[in-house]
């Protein structure tokens, strides 16, 4: 199991900064990829941002070279600097780690969750 917990979120003018954190607790040793996923009202809930254990980075098209990702070597905490931001940035920010293990030969991948922390851009 796996416990996440984000902090960091707030107002910010367009074109600020923000730093969203992730702390990580649990079997953070089974943790292959950490990830920020973001959730406008009414909207689906959207890839952002992700980073593997071995450091391999991937960017929502959107937020290509405003945001960037980032870990500490224990996984238990990931973060995302968030720059440039626009209004359209506003949205419910998640953290999600994914885990794998093997089972019975086989691997098993689940996705862990926090709860959540609002980003609002203002115009």
């Amino acid at each position: 199991q796996v416990h996440l917990v984000e902090s960091g979120g707030g107002l910010v003018q367009a074109g600020g900064s923000l730093r969203l954190s992730c702390a990580a607790s649990g079997s953070i040793a089974d943790i292959d990829t950490m990830a920020w996923f973001r959730q406008a009202p009414k909207k689906q809930r959207d890839f952002v941002a992700s980073i593997t254990t071995d450091g391999r980075l991937n960017f929502a098209d959107s937020v290509k070279g405003r945001f960037t990702i980032s870990r500490n070597n224990a996984n238990s905490a990931a973060f995302l600097q968030m720059n440039s931001l626009k209004p359209e940035d506003t949205a419910v920010y998640y953290c999600n780690a994914v885990t794998s293990m093997e089972v019975d030969g086989y691997e098993k991948i689940v996705n862990y969750w926090g709860q959540g922390t609002q980003v609002t851009v203002s115009s």
